[in-house]
């Protein structure tokens, strides 16, 4: 599948459909004399610009990387979602302000078929758009399509809800079309918010995907030699470009030829399989001898505190009287306060020994 492309016929599908809705509602405003609709097909002439927005994005987050960008232009696909994200917003309040001041000042709307007919198209049309720009966005792992879906869905809710008005108007004489509109916005807002979120996450900085840091710890694994694989980091600069590294642990008579064989091999493999390029970083592990006991001390620690989700790395460097681990801490725990009573324990059953620790912290599943 060729992503860019795929991307790219989405929002020219998505042009073409709103750029026809944006004509058949001015013309059919025009003939009727009803502002409403030619408003609303204003609003779709700004839905064409989100796909517009798309394309550029698209087509800039897919530059080669160069000498100012050395790893790409991949994250402007997520600046992309941020600025639809911003249209969805900016729609919601300008209707939520319109809501309001129907409410504060009522009118007497007045509904003919033509009205409702046009009402019910755009429905139609736009939950078609919506699910294909879901459709879309979801194959594409585009959060910019799937935004524009969250738009088109909004924009049907929005008719849905004139028409609920249109109803209450011709049936019963009821004019709630500024509480209907007033509800309605406030979802939109809602919905631009979260997309915003959503769009901004990537940007700040996502934690890893548990599924797939265990499928790349299981692959490490599987080499003849890996006691352990662990450190899995991750980071995203666009859909289609990961960096990112690990440690493995080996026992510590490796050499420097095995090991250099080892980790290469581990970083080729994890490219082909994954397609992301790893750091592969070693830990000395001494798992038998004198300091087996010390070993066996630290993880005994570890298991009777529920907040320690693990510990690795475990080396004594016997002539600087140094014991090196990194210990992974639950995000509510206290970390310095576990910390030191773990190294406190040890040194007070070891004296003599100082412990160098690296804190990690992740949470629990």
């Amino acid at each position: 599948m060729n992503r860019e492309r795929e991307i790219v016929k989405a929002s020219i599908y998505g042009i073409v459909g709103n750029m026809l809705l944006v004509a058949f509602k001015l013309a059919v405003g025009f003939v009727s004399h009803s502002i409403a609709i030619i408003l609303d097909g204003v609003n779709n002439a700004t839905d064409a610009l989100s796909s517009i927005i798309t394309i550029v994005g698209t087509k800039l987050a897919g530059r080669r990387p160069d000498r100012r960008h050395p790893f790409g232009y991949g994250r402007v696909e997520y600046l992309t979602s941020v600025v639809i994200a911003v249209i969805i917003l900016v729609a919601g309040l300008i209707s939520l302000r319109e809501s309001v001041v129907k409410i504060l000042h009522p009118g007497t709307p007045v509904y003919s078929t033509l009205t409702i007919t046009v009402i019910v198209v755009a429905i139609l049309a736009k939950i078609v758009i919506g699910i294909m720009f879901k459709r879309f966005g979801d194959k594409t792992d585009c959060e910019a399509l799937v935004a524009s879906g969250v738009d088109s869905n909004y924009d049907a809710v929005l008719s849905a809800g004139t028409l609920v008005v249109a109803a209450a108007q011709n049936l019963w004489g009821l004019n709630i079309d500024g509480a209907v509109g007033l509800v309605i916005s406030l979802v939109v807002c809602k919905a631009g918010i979260e997309v915003l979120r959503d769009a901004l996450a990537p940007i700040i900085g996502l934690p890893e995907d548990k599924k797939l840091v265990a499928a790349i710890e299981n692959y490490a694994n599987g080499f003849p030699g890996v006691r352990g694989a662990y450190d899995v980091v991750l980071d995203n600069f666009g859909p289609n470009e990961v960096i990112g590294s690990l440690h493995i642990e080996v026992d510590d008579d490796m050499n420097a030829r095995q090991i250099h064989a080892l980790t290469r091999k581990i970083a080729e493999g994890l490219f082909a399989k994954f397609h992301i390029s790893m750091t592969v970083g070693v830990y000395a592990a001494n798992t038998t001898g004198k300091f087996a006991p010390m070993r066996a001390d630290l993880e005994k620690l570890a298991q009777e505190n529920p907040k320690i989700l693990q510990v690795h790395g475990f080396y004594v460097d016997e002539e600087a009287k140094t014991v090196y681990f990194d210990m992974m801490i639950d995000f509510a725990a206290d970390n310095d306060a576990i910390r030191d009573a773990v190294v406190g324990a040890l040194e007070a059953k070891y004296p003599g020994y100082t412990c160098n620790v690296v804190v990690d912290t992740d949470y629990e599943d």
